[in-house]
Order: C-alpha cells, then structure tokens, then sequence
C-alpha cells in the first residue's frame, strides 16, 4: 500500500503532467488559428479574434481534468475543435481530442473497448467532415489527423496494458507476502504447541518426582527439580521468540532443533522422571539426514511421547529407521486400562500430520489393540527448498 506522502507526490506529479499538457497542446492550436490551412482553405483562413482565441481556451482547458471526467472532456475538446475548423480558424490538427483519445484509451476502467472505438470513429468522422466541407482539404489532413488519432489510442492503450500488468504484479507480490506471513504463522504455532505442551507436560512429570522423591532420594528430587529449571527457562526463551515473531510479522530466530540424535536425550530425560522408555534405531546410522526433515522428526517424536505420557502407563518404545530414501518414526505405547487415547483430531496430532505433510511424508496415529502408535513417513527427496 501506497504511504500517504506517496500518493501526495502521486497527484502532485500528475497535476503538473497534466498542466504541461494542457499548455503544450494551447500553444500547438494558438499557433494554427489564423494561420494558412490544406488546400483553398489557405487563402481565405479567419484571422485570430476573441472568438477563435476562446475556442481555442475551451479546447485545450478541459485537459486538466482528463484523469477525473475523460468522457465529458474528449466531447469538450471535439466540440471546441469542431467549432474552430467550421469557423474557418484554419486548424488543421486537433491536439484536444487526441489527448482525450490517449487518455480514454490508458485508463484501465476504460469499459468496453467497442464503444470506445466506435465513439472515436464518428468524432474523426465528424471532424473530417467538417473539415471537408469547410476547407477543402488535400489528402495530408485526412491522413496527418488519422495519424495523430491511431497513434494516440495506440500509444494509450500500451501505457495501459503495462499498468496492469505492474498492478498484477504487485498483487501477486502482496499474495506471496501474506501467504509468507500465514505459512510463517503456522509454523510458529506448530512451534508454540508442541514447545509449550511437551515443557508442561515434563515440567508436570518431574515435579510429581521431585515431591514423591524429597523425603526417600534427596539427590534424585533435586535433579528433578533443576530439570524442572531448564525445561522452564528454555521454554519461555522459546516462547519470547515466537512471540515476538508474531507481533513483528517477521521470521522467529529459533534455535535449531536437535534432530533426531536429540531423541536419546529426550527419552533420558523421561526415564529420570520415572518412564520406562526406550529407543532402538535402525538403519544407515551415518546416512546424513536434511535438516527440516531431522527438526520434524524430533518433535513429531516430543510430541507423541509427551501424549504417551499423558495418556499411557508410563512405558513407550521409539524406533527410528534411517533408510536411504526415507525416514521412518514409530512410537508405540500401552494404554492405560479403561483410559483414552490421544484424540486423532486434536492439536497434537494434526500438528504431527502437518509436519509430515509439509515434507511430502505420511502420518498414521491410532489405536492398536490396547496400544497407540504413531508411525511417520518422511521422504529426504521431497524437502522444500
């Protein structure tokens, strides 16, 4: 969108283009009133008076306002030049109707282009056959006006098509920005979510130790509470980020995810709050994995750890398979009996089937049996760039 002081210079710019114009196409009728003519006309042309100065004001003057009202002023001009060449002024080329025709015909709201056509047709009509019956002109007047009039609509119609195509261009730029800014949103809240739910949900877990844990294992209780510390502080480290990102419309600097070497951290950390979890990794454990694909795998697995937390019996097996085309995450754990399983609607699993589908990969969650498993396809060829 155009500032205000923009679209002040904007009008003021086209103000002076427009009384330049005005005083240019004066001073080309000024100097043909009176003046010798095509043909017979020469020898008997109307010398200047108050009346052909007049006309030649009226039609040139409404030029001012040809962004405003283009109709009103092209029949203006016509009219005045019409005028001129019937009282034998001896204009031989109407500069008024021709920057009325360049404007009708640059103005992107022109309307139907046949009606355009067809309206200057019968002005240059008009005018030739005034200028016919008047001042029995050669050839060179039909042709010099039919000149002026060709060129102006063409030289219009071009300036117009360009405008347009720079409109479109900058929409198509806006669209890509907001698209940019929405994409940009949605991560943030993925981010937001899975950041914030698994901190509470650990922070939830290790507290519950720390107060079984003081009176029996003092060592253990304070562990828990200092993990309780840091997954507090990075958390509102990492929620300052992204709120500050959504308040600027701008890229959040996040720091980078730890992948999945994170993953055996992250299952570490659950056992010292007294979850039976483990991990089994499987395939090229060299195989270099692309990092948007290495980020997603390790909150896909936060978060299906954080819901086998809230929803299981406290145990869950990881296995992560690095193949060579594709990663591939399974996370299964018991239910508790008689308890729920993560909703396949909710935010933690869409977030998770989002991640997925953003690299071009595959997500299934579900109940199996008397167990819940989440089993992710990601693709290393399908990356966005």
């Amino acid at each position: 969108m155009r500032s205000s002081s923009g679209i002040r210079g904007l009008v003021t710019r086209e103000r002076a283009i427009d009384l330049a114009v005005a005083f240019a196409a004066l001073v080309l009728t000024l100097v043909q009133v009176g003046s010798e003519g095509f043909g017979q006309y020469e020898s008997n042309a109307t010398e200047i008076d108050g009346l052909g100065v007049a006309l030649a004001f009226a039609g040139v003057l409404p030029l001012l306002w040809r962004r405003r009202a283009p109709w009103p002023v092209f029949v203006t001009t016509l009219a005045a030049s019409v005028a001129l060449i019937a009282l034998g002024y001896g204009v031989t080329v109407s500069a008024g109707p021709v920057v009325g025709i360049y404007t009708l015909a640059s103005r992107p709201d022109r309307g139907r282009i046949g009606l355009l056509l067809a309206v200057s047709i019968v002005a240059y009509a008009t005018l030739a056959t005034v200028g016919t019956i008047k001042l029995e002109p050669g050839v060179e007047f039909y042709v010099l006006n039919a000149a002026y009039w060709v060129g102006a609509w063409l030289i219009g119609d071009r300036w117009r098509t360009s405008r347009i195509r720079e409109a479109e261009a900058r929409e198509r730029v806006e669209r890509e920005q907001e698209l940019t800014i929405a994409e940009e949103r949605a991560r943030l809240a993925r981010e937001l979510h899975d950041s914030a739910g698994h901190a509470i949900n650990t922070i939830l877990v290790q507290a519950g130790a720390a107060r079984v844990l003081h009176g029996r294992d003092p060592d253990r209780s304070r562990e828990a509470l200092k993990a309780v510390e840091e997954v507090a502080r990075e958390t509102l480290a990492d929620i300052d980020r992204i709120v500050g990102a959504l308040r600027e419309n701008e890229p959040a600097e996040l720091a980078p995810l730890p992948g999945t070497e994170g993953v055996g951290d992250l299952i570490e950390r659950h056992r010292a709050a007294g979850f039976e979890f483990s991990l089994r990794v499987e395939g090229d454990s060299d195989r270099a994995i692309p990092h948007p694909v290495d980020g997603a795998a390790y909150r896909i697995v936060q978060e299906a750890l954080t819901n086998a937390a809230r929803h299981g019996t406290g145990a869950a097996e990881v296995v992560v398979d690095r193949g060579t085309q594709r990663l591939e995450l399974t996370v299964t754990n018991p239910l508790r009996p008689n308890g729920d399983a993560p909703a396949g609607g909710g935010r933690g699993i869409l977030g998770m089937r989002e991640r997925a589908a953003l690299l071009g990969g595959t997500l299934e969650a579900g109940r199996e049996g008397g167990k819940f498993r989440v089993h992710a396809v990601l693709p290393y060829d399908r990356v966005p760039l």
